[in-house]
C-alpha cells in the first residue's frame, strides 16, 4: 500500500509542477502547495529512516523509497535561475521557450545564447612550445596514470611509452587547426578560438527525474557554468586518438569548432592539485561550497563542500543528494564536485532537453556539420580509420 501511495505522490508532484502549464511566478496558493509537497517528501524520508532503524523496512525497500521522497522534497525548489549567468558571456538575455525533453515530455526551458568564451575570462596555457616550457595539464589514463602538468618530465615519460610529441629539437608537435590532417602520429592540440561562434543551450526550467541515471561518457554534455562556459565530460584519450587535447590549469580548452569549454569544476580544482601533488593553480577564485553551474538536466552543480564547509557523505552514484544550499537552506537536490579529476558528476539523474546544445561553428560538437561527439577531424592518427568507416568498406 505504501508503494502505491508513493508512486501516486510522485505523479502528483509532476502534475503540480506540470510542464504543460505556463511557467508563472509563485502565487500564495502555489507556494502553499509547494510547501505541502516538500513537507510530504521530508516526512517520507524521516518516517522511512525510523522504520529502518527499528528493522521494519529492508534496505532494498529504502533504496526504492528514497528517490520518490527526494523528488517530493526538492520539486518545489529545483529550478534554473537565468539571472545567475554572467552577462560577459551572453549574446542576448536568456528567455523561456517551449521545449521537448528526451523522454518526450513537453515543458519549458531556459534558452541561453553564449559567446565563444566570456569577455572577461583569461585562458591558457595549453601546449608548451618546447620541453623546457610549462603548459597546462592532462589526466593521463595509460601506464603511470594520474594528473600531470604538461612539461618535460611528462612528455619524456610518454616517450618511454611509445608516444612521441616532440621533434629532435625538443619542439612540440602542435596543431591549431583540426580541419587539416595531422602529419605526425602524436600531436598536442591547441585549437585557435573563433570569435564568431555562438552556442545555444537549453536547460529545463524545472527538472524531471529520469527513470534511470544518464551515464556521461567521453565528451558527453554535462552542463553550463554560471560564467557561461559549457561543461563536458572526459576529453578524448591519447590512447584512442594518439593526440593530446591540452587543458589549461582551470581544466578547459578550445573545441575543434573554436569555442572554449570546461572539463572540470574550475572553481574547486586547486584542491585536487594539492591532493595529487601537481604544481598548478587556476586563476579563478576557488569556492568549495559555491554553485558552479547547472547540469543539462536543470539541477544545480556545486563544489565539493556544503554551505557549512563539510564534504557531504550521502552522495548518490551521480555525486548528487538532497541537502541545503545557499539559495535553499531547507534543501534541494543538487550535484557536488568529486574529489578526483575530472571533478564532475559521473551521471545525471534528470532528463535533458532535445537539441540542448547547438552551435554555428564549422565543426565540432553541436555544429550543423558534425552531429557526433567522438574525436573531431584532426584528432585521429595518420592512416587511422574510425570503426564505422571500416564497417562500411
Amino acid at each position: 500500500m505504501m508503494n502505491v501511495l508513493i508512486v501516486g505522490a510522485c505523479d502528483s508532484t509532476r502534475s503540480v509542477m506540470s510542464p504543460l502549464v505556463p511557467h508563472v511566478p509563485f502565487t500564495p496558493v502555489i507556494l502553499m502547495m509547494s510547501s505541502l509537497i516538500r513537507m510530504t517528501g521530508v516526512f517520507f524520508q524521516e518516517f522511512s529512516m525510523k522504520l529502518a532503524a527499528q528493522g521494519r523496512l529492508s534496505p532494498r525497500f529504502i533504496m526504492r523509497l528514497l528517490p520518490a521522497s527526494l523528488l517530493l522534497a526538492s520539486a518545489a525548489h529545483a529550478e534554473v535561475v537565468p539571472e545567475q549567468f554572467s552577462e560577459a558571456a551572453l549574446v542576448k538575455a536568456p528567455e523561456t521557450v517551449s521545449c521537448t525533453l528526451e523522454n518526450g515530455t513537453k515543458t519549458q526551458c531556459t534558452k541561453i545564447v553564449v559567446k565563444h568564451k566570456p569577455d572577461d575570462l583569461k585562458t591558457g596555457p595549453f601546449c608548451p612550445p618546447a620541453l623546457d616550457d610549462e603548459g597546462g595539464i592532462w589526466d593521463w589514463d595509460g601506464s603511470n596514470p594520474g594528473l600531470y602538468r604538461l612539461d618535460r618530465s611528462f612528455f619524456e615519460m610518454l616517450d618511454t611509452l611509445g608516444f612521441h610529441f616532440h621533434d629532435e629539437d625538443e619542439r612540440l608537435h602542435i596543431m591549431t587547426d583540426l580541419s587539416k590532417k595531422p602529419v605526425e602520429a602524436n600531436n598536442c592540440l591547441n585549437v585557435s578560438p573563433d570569435e564568431s561562434v555562438e552556442m545555444t543551450i537549453l536547460l529545463p526550467l524545472e527538472p524531471v527525474e529520469a527513470e534511470e541515471p544518464i551515464s556521461l561518457g567521453t565528451v558527453a554534455k554535462v552542463g553550463l557554468a554560471l560564467d557561461g562556459v559549457p561543461i563536458f565530460a572526459d576529453a578524448p584519450s591519447v590512447l584512442d586518438t594518439g593526440n593530446l587535447p591540452a587543458l589549461d590549469t582551470c581544466g578547459g580548452h578550445v573545441d575543434p569548432g573554436g569555442w572554449y569549454h570546461w572539463h572540470a569544476t574550475a572553481t574547486d580544482i586547486d584542491s585536487i592539485y594539492s591532493e595529487e601533488g601537481v604544481d598548478a593553480h587556476c586563476q579563478l577564485p576557488q569556492r568549495h561550497s559555491a554553485q558552479f553551474a547547472y547540469a543539462f538536466d536543470g539541477y544545480a552543480m556545486f563544489g565539493t563542500q556544503d554551505p557549512s564547509g563539510k564534504t557531504p557523505t550521502d552522495l548518490d552514484s551521480c555525486n548528487g543528494h538532497f541537502g541545503p544550499t545557499q539559495r535553499h537552506p531547507e534543501g534541494e537536490y543538487h550535484y557536488h564536485a568529486t574529489s578526483e579529476f575530472p571533478n564532475l558528476p559521473k551521471c545525471l539523474t534528470g532528463v535533458v532537453a532535445k537539441d540542448n546544445f547547438v552551435t554555428n561553428a564549422k565543426m565540432g560538437i553541436g555544429s550543423p556539420h558534425k552531429s557526433g561527439q567522438g574525436p573531431g577531424p584532426g584528432q585521429e592518427r595518420p592512416g587511422q580509420k574510425r570503426a564505422d568507416q571500416k564497417e562500411r568498406e
